[in-house]
C-alpha cells in the first residue's frame, strides 16, 4: 500500500502534535482507498479523550499492563467521535483511510499497544514530539501478521 499525502496535511499533523505537547494528539485520516493506493482528502483533528475509563476499558490489550489515565503516554479517540465521523465520511463518499497521534519526546515508532489495537488496511502516522517541536514523521500500515511495517508515502506539493 501507498499514502497519497500532500505537504500541507504533514503539516497540519505536525501543528496538531505541537499544540497538544505534552500529551498525544490524535486525529482521523479521511480519504478514498483505490486498489493500492490510498488517497488523503482531509486530516480531522479529534480531542484525545484517554483518561482512567479508557484504561480500565483496555486494560486486556497486550502492551497495557502499566497503562495510566495519562494522555502522555496514550491516545483514545472516543466511539461516539469515530462513528460521527464514519457516517460524515461515507455521506460524503469518503472512508477512514487511517489514525494518527504523537509520541511525546519519544520517536515515530509504534508501540505493543499501537499494535494492538490497530485495524488492517489503516494507515498510521506517527509524529515525534520533542521538546514541543515536531520531528520525525512516519507512517506505519499492519502486515499478514499483525506486525507493523513502514508504509510508504508519496508527499504531493499543494497547489
Amino acid at each position: 500500500m501507498v499514502l497519497t499525502i500532500r505537504e500541507s496535511h504533514l503539516q497540519n499533523i505536525r501543528t496538531h502534535a505541537e499544540s497538544t505537547y505534552p500529551n498525544e494528539c490524535c486525529g482521523i485520516l479521511l480519504g478514498k482507498l483505490q486498489g493500492n493506493v490510498k488517497t488523503l482528502f482531509e486530516v480531522l483533528p479529534t480531542e484525545n479523550s484517554w483518561d482512567e475509563e479508557a484504561a480500565a476499558a483496555f486494560k486486556d490489550i497486550p502492551g497495557s499492563a502499566q497503562l495510566s489515565s495519562t494522555k502522555r503516554e496514550r491516545f483514545s479517540i472516543a466511539p461516539r467521535t469515530l462513528l460521527n465521523v464514519q457516517k460524515d465520511a461515507r455521506d460524503r463518499q469518503l472512508d477512514i483511510i487511517g489514525i494518527y497521534h504523537s509520541h511525546p519526546d519519544h520517536p515515530a515508532v509504534p508501540s505493543e499497544f499501537d499494535r494492538a489495537i490497530a485495524w488492517f488496511q489503516y494507515s498510521y502516522i506517527i509524529v515525534s514530539v520533542q521538546n514541543g517541536t515536531a520531528r520525525d514523521l512516519k507512517n506505519w500500515s499492519l502486515d499478514d501478521d499483525h506486525q507493523f511495517q513502514p508504509e510508504k508515502m508519496t508527499i504531493v506539493t499543494s497547489t
